[in-house]
């Protein structure tokens, strides 16, 4: 499993780790208007960007960061998992004028946590990571942050996300 601290202190990270390579575990999480989703849902490029709440000043930055590039990318959906309320995720779009962006929920059973292994046993909320998984459902990027509370290296993601077209 990947090592990931929390403001300095290890945490437990439930599920499995993720690996270029793997193929995309599915999932089930909400979306804004309380819809089950899942990875089936998007086609294409997904560039998953996870963050442990919209609420935060790293997190908004990531947020509005991919999003912004995600619009330069073409054929690439970018969806933003966390564990935040989808009532916080669409007040926070809002606010941040991305209504466009796609926000997903985790809340309900951390099957996404689970699922790509960044579930934080003690705190219930998602470590931040960033995932790239291709057309054919296959992982071709992951990056687990090595302290929730930096950001993630985006410029690697996004050249990920190019190359997966």
């Amino acid at each position: 499993m990947a090592e990931v601290t929390f403001k300095g202190n290890p945490v437990t990270l439930l599920g499995n780790e993720v690996k270029v390579g793997d193929s995309a575990p599915n999932f089930t999480v909400l979306d804004n208007h309380l819809t089950e989703k899942s990875l089936d849902d998007y086609e294409g490029v997904r560039l998953i960007s996870v963050v442990p709440s919209l609420d935060t000043g790293v997190c908004d930055a990531q947020t509005r960061r991919f999003n912004e590039e995600a619009e330069k990318l073409g054929n690439v959906t970018l969806l933003t998992i966390s564990v935040d309320l989808p009532f916080a995720q669409k007040r926070w779009c809002g606010n941040a004028g991305l209504e466009k962006a796609i926000t997903l929920s985790d809340h309900r059973d951390l099957s996404f946590g689970e699922a790509f292994g960044v579930a934080i046993k003690e705190l219930r909320l998602l470590a931040r990571a960033v995932f790239v998984v291709d057309s054919s459902g296959k992982v071709t990027y992951t990056e687990y942050v090595k302290e929730a509370t930096n950001h993630p290296d985006y410029d690697a993601a996004i050249e990920a996300a190019k190359q997966a077209q």
